[in-house]
């Protein structure tokens, strides 16, 4: 039994005391909540046939998905049973939708944009009539991720406090923001628990921390390439790594990339990847296939940023800028989990490094190596694997590269004249005959018209890429390859959706909630945690733009910037 499920066992006045718990994440949470409520609902009164009991709340798909699996764990041989239903983005609304208005959900774990649109509908809002126990996991988080709106107003449409229910905060921090939630979530005179010790050490000032500079951006590839090799020849067996990217079209370029270049390093290792544009089932396959492997790479935006429990792993790399420092630590931390050691590497180039100097409360250091001869001497591997990567995921990690880093050009100290330069020598590096081709529409939004050295054009629109196996010999399914027919040049058009989205972050795939708001600085980045499918989406109602914070159109063709 962990610190916080003991405490919670043997603290709570009762199985059904409002409580305010903190602790840090990958400490057993979900068991320490999961376990009151289910027993307050097995000694209480009756409970009607079709209702919701207990209805808990979680900032990302997978960390939802993760919950509903320990809790059919634990109902599995309750009699009668239990059904553990689950209601998140990226899934088709009306199946899953007619799923829960036809079974028993004893227990829902959604996400709070899903969560706030399905409770719009009147049949949907008659399941929580009987509600008995309302959870908010990982708390601070969805806070932070912007889903304060979609919080506060599930809450109105759920029967009131005085109604008697039981509410859970479980969170890794407590700021003051979360105060207004924890009253509409608990009675006054709620028990405070907490296993943080004011003293202990930070989990990320117990990560050694290094950094790689590289030269020039041109320099990333072959730089990360020798780094991961460097690190797998020293723990072959148990090489269990994340790199996280900046965007979700960087990351499937990594991942193409570190599939047909993987031989070169171990014909044993494996590659994965996570990242919002991939549909759910291929995320959740992926998910449990790194987390029971016990040697590989997985390279992951920021759905997995937090939250997410992977074990084992030894070692966390970074390419690239966190939007912030709070970022970097939250990535720092898929590492060194439940005891274990763990370290962390971030690669930046010349340019960026100004990110390890201004915070120096992190503790960064050089790497202890030189691996720019080691770098050097992967040039050749490096240049014949992007070769086999499609010219369309070149073309949109192109577009991805230029739309993130715009929001960091005064930190960069450079303009838009430079940015693209650099951007050209991204794609120079990704072995490209010449830039990618942007359509005239997404040079505008992203403030780039008349800027030389961009190739701008018409950008023919097709189908997204099919989700089919990866490369490599890899068991984890990953995009599909193959170029799709009316593409020009090779290059990737921005999708159009048929809801009202606008580029906002946190909406609604496939059911059109509201999405949301997001600061400017992380436009780009791909922290979101319910993010547009163009092939689900159908209800939209008009999101907030991605850091434009106007209003996307309502049933319109409003087009999905693409990174």
């Amino acid at each position: 039994m962990t610190p916080v499920q003991q405490k919670v066992l043997t603290q709570l006045p009762s199985n059904s005391s409002d409580c305010l718990v903190q602790a840090k994440t990958g400490t057993g949470k979900t068991i320490a909540f999961l376990l009151p409520a289910l027993q307050s609902l097995l000694s209480g009164k009756a409970f009607p046939h079709g209702q919701v009991a207990i209805l808990i709340m979680a900032p990302t798909r997978e960390l939802a998905l993760q919950i509903a699996a320990e809790c059919d764990g634990l109902t599995a041989k309750l009699t009668p049973r239990f059904e553990c239903h689950t209601a998140f983005g990226g899934t088709a609304r009306g199946s899953n939708l007619n799923k829960f208005l036809r079974g028993n959900p004893t227990v829902l774990v959604a996400t709070p944009g899903r969560l706030n649109d399905i409770l719009g509908e009147e049949r949907v809002r008659e399941k929580f009539e009987d509600i008995r126990t309302l959870i908010l996991d990982e708390a601070d988080r969805m806070l932070d991720s912007g889903f304060l709106g979609d919080v506060k107003n599930a809450l109105k449409r759920l029967p009131p406090k005085s109604t008697g229910w039981q509410g859970m905060c479980f969170s890794a921090t407590i700021p003051p923001s979360l105060k207004d939630v924890v009253s509409t979530v608990l009675y006054p005179g709620y028990t405070h628990l907490s296993t943080v010790d004011e003293n202990d050490v930070p989990t990320i000032a117990s990560v050694p921390q290094y950094v790689v500079v590289v030269p020039e951006v041109k320099d990333i590839f072959t730089s990360l390439f020798a780094l991961i090799k460097r690190e797998y020849a020293a723990n072959p067996n148990n090489f269990k790594t994340i790199v996280f990217g900046t965007t979700a079209n960087g990351v499937a370029l990594l991942n193409a990339l570190f599939e047909a270049a993987a031989s070169n390093i171990s014909p044993n290792l494996k590659i994965f990847q996570l990242q919002s544009r991939l549909n759910q089932n291929i995320r959740t396959r992926t998910t449990n296939e790194f987390r029971d492997c016990t040697s590989g790479v997985l390279f992951a935006s920021d759905v997995v940023g937090r939250g997410m429990d992977f074990p084992n792993v030894g070692l966390v790399i970074q390419l690239g800028l966190p939007s912030n420092a709070e970022q970097y630590i939250h990535r720092v931390g898929r590492t060194a989990r439940a005891g274990n050691d763990g370290r962390a590497v971030i690669v930046l180039t010349e340019a960026e490094s100004y990110f390890a100097r201004i915070n120096k409360k992190l503790a960064i250091i050089p790497y202890p190596t030189n691996i720019q001869a080691e770098a050097a001497e992967s040039a050749t591997a490096v240049s014949s694997a992007f070769d086999s990567v499609d010219m369309l995921t070149k073309s949109k990690a192109y577009q991805a590269f230029l739309g993130f880093n715009k929001t960091f050009m005064k930190n960069l100290r450079t303009d838009n004249g430079g940015l693209v330069a650099m951007a050209n020598e991204y794609a120079e590096a990704m072995q490209c005959p010449e830039q990618p081709m942007i359509d005239k529409k997404i040079v505008g939004k992203m403030g780039f018209k008349g800027v030389r050295g961009l190739r701008v054009g018409t950008v023919e629109r097709a189908p997204a890429p099919a989700r089919g196996p990866g490369r490599g010999g890899n068991a984890t399914p990953g995009p599909g390859r193959g170029a799709n027919p009316g593409v020009n040049a090779g290059t990737g058009p921005p999708r159009a959706s048929n809801g009202g989205l606008g580029q906002g972050r946190g909406s609604n795939s496939g059911m059109g909630g509201s999405a949301g708001k997001r600061k400017q600085e992380n436009f780009d980045s791909d922290q979101d945690t319910e993010r547009f499918n163009p092939r689900t989406q159908g209800r939209g109602r008009g999101g907030q733009r991605r850091g434009g914070g106007g209003r996307g159109g309502g049933r319109g063709g409003q087009m999905e910037m693409p990174w």
